[in-house]
């Protein structure tokens, strides 16, 4: 093929595949910086240096005192000559309220600190260390190549009562969570389908897998989430697919996608399988 040939063929793929919206760039880059940030972050997922969950009755913590578990109800008793503090005040006996339906209580000891977390029928204290081996060691995050062909438009279909999807956890736990409908949109050249729930915070959240988990991504799937739309129409952004906090730390628990999230076509978007040092 001559020169001038080869010169008007790349011109024709130019204007077929025209650059992507810097604005848009710009915007993922920042949302991507900001989630490593808010990852490694002195209370971040990578701050998690413990999870203890509690039986009946009087549980001791090491650096804060008796966790007392009874009926539902979690007293946290301080350990004479502890200084631990809860919002900022010096702290001796508290009610500890778990993360869900939260906000938790969180006592401070130092460079420590702990919350209660619920998980189903069960209560368990999860602490943090802001200088923990998983944020001393973080070996930082990998992503995909930004590409706008994983930014797809779609459509909400709201069901037309409330409704609710069993979502099973890495512990073997299923809750029931509220579904506001299912997400449809092409992609790979077919129709797909998402079922998401609904946040506290108003937001869609999808757990889903596809298979890029077998090798390039984290194994048990993958987060998106999307703000809810005023109407039907929203955009799915799967290069803000990222990792669940298990794909960092074994002390954290995670959602799995359920079975109609998962895709058949590979989403090669977003942030890829972590690799420790």
């Amino acid at each position: 093929m001559g020169t001038a040939r080869l010169a008007a063929v790349a011109a024709i793929l130019s204007l077929a595949a025209p650059a992507a919206d810097p604005d848009w760039r710009r915007e993922l880059e920042r949302w991507r910086q900001e989630r490593e940030a808010k990852l490694t972050a002195e209370d971040g997922w990578l701050a998690v240096a413990g999870l203890v969950w509690l039986r009946e009755g009087e549980n001791r913590v090491e650096r804060f005192g008796v966790v007392e578990l009874r009926n539902g109800r979690v007293t946290l008793r301080v350990d004479g000559g502890a200084m631990v503090t809860v919002d900022g005040r010096p702290a001796r006996e508290v009610d500890m309220k778990p993360d869900s339906p939260g906000p938790a209580t969180v006592a401070r000891a130092g460079d420590r600190s702990l919350n209660v977390i619920r998980r189903g029928g069960r209560y368990g204290v999860r602490l943090k260390d802001k200088n923990s081996k998983f944020r001393r060691e973080f070996a930082g995050l990998r992503w995909f190549p930004a590409d706008e062909a994983y930014r797809v438009n779609a459509k909400l279909v709201r069901h037309g009562r409330p409704s609710t999807i069993q979502i099973a956890n890495i512990l073997g736990q299923t809750e029931p969570r509220t579904s506001p409908g299912y997400v449809v949109f092409q992609l790979g050249g077919r129709e797909r389908r998402l079922e998401p729930v609904l946040e506290d915070s108003g937001e869609l959240f999808f757990v889903f897998k596809d298979p890029t988990s077998r090798q390039e991504t984290y194994q048990a799937g993958r987060f998106l989430y999307v703000p809810m739309p005023p109407g039907a129409e929203l955009t799915l952004d799967f290069n803000k697919a990222h990792n669940p906090p298990c794909a960092f730390n074994p002390y954290t628990t995670c959602p799995l996608p359920p079975r109609q999230n998962h895709l058949t076509v590979p989403v090669r978007a977003g942030e890829k399988r972590y690799e420790a040092k």
